[in-house]
């Protein structure tokens, strides 16, 4: 199953997917949702991978991932920036 956020002018959907062997709950948030926690929610294919459907305008969009309420780096990122709690935001880049 694949959610998708509410499309934006100028947005286009973006399919996101993080593999997690043992997670019981994997979320996306970053400056698109104004990084809340309750982020969004990824959906669990049963071979340990989790997938949503993003709608994403153009342009680097800084993220994290919450695995089971703890910050965790996206490995297959685009790129990372340092942010100002010591450590790196993930860059998604939306051509």
């Amino acid at each position: 199953m694949i959610a998708a956020v509410p499309k934006r002018p100028g947005a286009r959907p973006v399919p996101f997917f993080v593999e997690v062997l043992l997670a019981r709950d994997v979320r996306v948030t970053g400056e698109f949702c104004r990084w809340t926690r309750s982020g969004i929610r990824l959906h669990h294919d049963g071979h340990g991978v989790w997938r949503t459907l993003l709608s994403l305008p153009p342009g680097a969009h800084e993220y994290r991932l919450l695995i089971d309420g703890d910050w965790a780096d996206h490995a297959a990122a685009n790129g990372r920036v340092r942010n100002p709690f010591g450590s790196q935001n993930c860059v998604l880049t939306v051509l």
